[in-house]
């Protein structure tokens, strides 16, 4: 069995150097397209509200991943507390907007990590991770050293700087981002984002620039590339077919596509009007039908 990209960059090295690099850029953070500038090291907060130590909402063998993930034994996910990217309507928001969660410093994430690997799970899987990727390397250095050897997943919604995933690369096996909405006025009016669009074209194309389409071993379990998922909005408010195509031709139509029916209004009344119902079955049906026209060939379930 491979061993996971960042023993080679532990035993290298290099991966040292990266915990430093990205420890260093707390200080006047931009580690998120946000680029709030804020002294994180000495406790002051931008958007995503949280200064030195990561927080933690939770951290368990999730059974409710893409089957690539979960396996037999589960994913092992650890869920961080707030969001740099914030959307309006998260069905996480408890921990993403109200800050539900414990602070833990790089010790006690590393050891998280290593209960999660020896309760069987397949991955260490790293929710809403953009804010604190400081935290998570100096931890996975830390774990390192005293044996965690699964593969590592970054679970993200997409709104990533290429800067920050570019001391990513070398320690990450597998890229899980959103691709949320292609339209900019949507993601103005759901996450005061109106350059998601962009942002996540351009990290997403970073990621796979780094690990590729997924990989999986015998057992059919994820050892290394790209998963995208794709929340379907009502009124086709997300761009699927766009999203797809980009997907298709700028990456590759084997990229394995999480196209998701789960919509639901959750947080905040949204002032699109659309948002503030359930997704319906002929609008899902419809999405999937575009992305397979747009080229895609490996859609979750497929």
């Amino acid at each position: 069995m491979t061993a996971p990209v960042y023993v080679e960059s532990l035993n290298a090295g290099d991966l040292a150097k990266k915990v430093k690099l990205a420890s260093a850029v707390l200080g006047h953070c931009v580690l998120c397209p946000r680029h709030c500038g804020v002294d994180r090291l000495n406790g002051v907060t931008g958007v995503c509200r949280t200064g030195r130590h990561a927080l933690v909402a939770s951290a368990h063998p999730h059974l409710g991943e893409e089957p690539e993930l979960v396996g037999d034994h589960g994913s092992g996910t650890i869920f961080f507390t707030h969001c740099s990217l914030g959307c309006r309507f998260c069905q996480n928001s408890d921990i993403s907007r109200n800050g539900v969660g414990q602070r833990v410093d790089d010790d006690a994430l590393a050891d998280i990590m290593l209960d999660l690997q020896a309760m069987g799970c397949h991955n260490i899987n790293f929710v809403t991770p953009s804010h604190v990727v400081p935290q998570i390397l100096a931890a996975v250095h830390i774990a390192a050293e005293k044996g965690l050897r699964v593969p590592l997943v970054y679970n993200s919604s997409g709104y990533d700087a290429v800067s920050t995933l570019k001391i990513l690369e070398g320690v990450f096996d597998i890229y899980m981002p959103d691709f949320k909405f292609w339209d900019a006025r949507i993601a103005d009016v759901t996450c005061e984002a109106s350059d998601y669009p962009e942002i996540a074209r351009e990290a997403i194309r970073e990621m796979h620039r780094q690990v590729g389409v997924l990989q999986t071993n015998a057992r059919g379990i994820a050892t290394r590339g790209v998963i995208v998922r794709h929340l379907v909005l009502p009124e086709d408010l997300a761009g699927t077919a766009a999203v797809a195509k980009f997907i298709a031709t700028e990456l590759d139509p084997g990229t394995y596509v999480n196209v998701m029916p789960q919509y639901h209004p959750c947080g905040e009344r949204s002032a699109i009007d659309a948002l503030n119902r359930r997704l319906k079955p002929s609008e899902f049906a419809a999405a999937v039908a575009a992305a397979r026209a747009a080229g895609l060939t490996r859609l979750s379930g497929s």
